[in-house]
């Protein structure tokens, strides 16, 4: 077995290294899914992995060396992929479908809805390279909608870790998580959040990384980290925000995200997604259903009516406000109103 990678260590969303397609294997240290499976896999057999000819994208080879006889790669036929694990699920295999979010999330959606949500069979979708994260590959594979789709199937319980650390444990937690699950991922090469041995990954909860009462910010996955640095931006200003990781989208922790907002009356939502349909939209409908008035909430994210621009991810995140500067800007203004 070859040596693993580093863990929880990843080159900077400014490093322009963090969004070489070519060295994806040796980049991606925050890809951790195909080592942690690996080390599951190792006590449990019921656990199989398959991808769509991405295995050096997402680091599923990491399973491969281990459990060969338990790694299947079907080429490029996500949708038949998808398929062939309701099938195994139903004998009573725990399998983890890998491929990009774009193919996955969408053009899969019906099988995820018919072959996996509306039995509830216990597949793991990894959905990686979501979002804008393919830059430079344009808008057949930028995943942008899927949120969306995702949170408007029944049975389907929708994670989004933000770094190594958090999706280590979403994946060890969910094992025997009943129904499907659609972990949406990033390229492997986001910063460190959450430190190695935090506390437990909890399905459905909000994880409070930073506590403040002039406003609240809510991201997920690659804003995260940018949250939390426009976090500390404003602090030096004299503005103390909370930063909340929404990793899972569904079921969505309405009651701590209301408690937060009436709180300050301020709520900032950050996300690599249209701002229609994901993180922003879950945060309107628990705000609405909850019956939390008064509350001023800003969107930052895609615009609901474009497409993404082609180009490195890390000018594409700058552009659209995504990184720590934009974030701040966005909290200044919205304290402003």
């Amino acid at each position: 077995m070859p040596d693993a990678p580093p863990a929880f260590r990843a080159p900077l969303p400014s490093d322009p290294a963090s969004w070489d397609m070519a060295a994806s294997e040796r980049l991606a240290n925050a890809a951790v899914a195909g080592e942690v499976l690996a080390d599951l896999a190792d006590a449990d057999d019921r656990i199989v992995v398959l991808t769509a000819d991405l295995k050096f994208s997402n680091r599923t080879v990491d399973f491969e060396r281990r459990h060969p006889r338990r790694f299947l790669n079907v080429g490029i036929a996500e949708q038949h992929m998808v398929t062939m694990a309701a099938g195994m699920a139903t004998f009573g295999y725990v399998p983890y479908v890998a491929t990009f979010a774009s193919f996955v999330g969408l053009l899969c959606a019906e099988q995820l809805r018919t072959d996996l949500a509306y039995p509830g069979l216990p597949v793991r979708v990894l959905a990686h390279h979501a979002g804008i994260s393919l830059g430079f590959y344009g808008t057949s594979h930028h995943a942008t909608e899927d949120l969306g789709l995702l949170r408007a199937m029944a049975n389907m319980t929708v994670i989004c870790p933000c770094d190594a650390a958090s999706t280590e444990r979403a994946l060890r937690t969910t094992v025997d998580h009943d129904g499907p699950i659609y972990f949406r991922l990033g390229r492997g090469r986001e910063p460190d959040v959450h430190a190695p041995g935090a506390p437990a990954f909890e399905v459905g909860r909000l994880a409070t990384l930073r506590d403040g009462g002039d406003l609240a910010i809510v991201a997920n996955g690659v804003t995260v980290a940018p949250a939390l640095a426009a976090a500390e931006q404003l602090a030096t200003e004299g503005v103390e925000a909370t930063v909340l990781d929404a990793h899972t989208i569904r079921p969505f922790d309405a009651e701590t995200l209301c408690a937060v907002a009436a709180r300050s009356g301020r709520l900032l939502v950050a996300e690599e997604h249209n701002v229609v349909g994901g993180l922003a939209s879950a945060c309107a409908d628990a705000l609405v259903d909850g019956g939390v008035g008064g509350v001023r909430l800003a969107r930052a994210g895609m615009p609901p009516d474009e497409y993404a621009l082609i180009g490195p991810p890390t000018h594409l995140y700058r552009h659209y406000g995504l990184d720590a500067d934009g974030l701040a800007a966005r909290a200044r203004a919205l304290l402003d109103r």
